[in-house]
């Protein structure tokens, strides 16, 4: 059967077309025209400029085109969207906002204290990573699913969960403290070992395990998150088996595999920068002894003496 029975705003979400494209007018102002009334000189990169675009394109691409609409029917374009959406688009984004428009937003009165604390690394992957597991709990995710404004919110608590996951590994914030490329490596693969198991619980289960996605009910009621209630009252439709060949096991075992594979593209690409930036430092002072680098050779020089005594 057909997507196009949806009707054109299920298909392509012309209203966040709207939105996505207001969004980035005010970017666009806020950071060429208004800047300096945030006291900023400093000019938009066109590096800055085309990784906001990218986001917001992105955005638009996994929800508000088919795609998102597929989404609610396979579970594997739900994980294939969930990949993009929180390992993806944070990082354009945050390489895209300007980081003096970072410094008003994280610098806020009731924003700076909490923004601390989540943003450090052990407390922002295992947020990010909680909040991502538990969403995918069987029972949860058909709950979520049935409420529009319960699944808006949580989607919107986990994106930012990713965001704030994301920043001790790419923020550049002049004057702010900057991990270093040996604890990005371990930041990047401890992520990866920490989802493994939500991955393998949807990957390795015998059965399938969202109601969402098998049952015909359950399916047309969390079909209203993205098509009109009144389309939907005038479709006759029994389940998501109209629309794919898949069983739902193999919808879902195949949705776990692709979260994974794309979670390693993603950072698999991380850790190449990481390593092509570690080595380009090094080799424009080979000879440079850090002043990290001394102390630890100290320190072992007392060590040795200490025990040779």
């Amino acid at each position: 059967m057909p997507l196009s029975i949806f009707g054109f705003q299920a298909l392509w979400s012309p209203y966040l077309i709207g939105v996505l494209v207001f969004i980035t007018v005010i970017y666009f102002l806020v950071t060429t025209k208004w800047r300096k009334d945030f006291k900023v000189s400093e000019p938009l990169k066109k590096e800055e400029a085309i990784y906001f675009v990218l986001a917001m394109v992105t955005i638009y691409i996994i929800k508000g085109s088919p795609i998102d609409l597929m989404a609610h029917i396979m579970f594997t374009m739900h994980m294939v969207q969930m990949a993009i959406l929180l390992l993806l688009v944070p990082i354009f984004l945050i390489k895209g906002i300007p980081w003096w428009l970072w410094k008003v937003a994280i610098e806020a009165p009731v924003v700076k204290s909490l923004f601390k604390v989540l943003t450090l690394p052990v407390v922002a992957v295992f947020v990010f990573i909680g909040l991502f597991s538990f969403y995918h709990l069987p029972a949860v995710l058909d709950y979520i699913k049935l409420n529009e404004t319960l699944h808006g919110t949580y989607t919107f608590v986990l994106f930012v969960s990713a965001v704030l996951m994301y920043w001790p590994l790419i923020q550049k914030m002049p004057n702010s403290s900057q991990m270093k490329p040996l604890h990005k490596l371990a930041y990047i693969i401890a992520n990866a070992v920490l989802i493994t198991p939500a991955c393998a619980l949807i990957i390795f289960a015998p059965n399938a395990m969202y109601e969402t996605y098998t049952n015909g009910e359950a399916w047309l009621k969390a079909m209203e998150l993205c098509v009109p209630v009144s389309t939907l009252s005038s479709l006759s439709l029994s389940g998501p088996e109209l629309f794919t060949n898949m069983t739902p096991v193999a919808d879902q075992q195949l949705g776990g595999v692709l979260m994974k594979i794309l979670q390693e593209l993603i950072f698999g690409v991380l850790l190449g920068s990481i390593f092509i930036n570690w080595y380009r430092s090094e080799q424009k002072d080979p000879d440079k002894i850090t002043a990290d680098a001394l102390k630890e050779h100290q320190k072992k020089w007392e060590s040795q003496q200490q025990h040779q005594l």
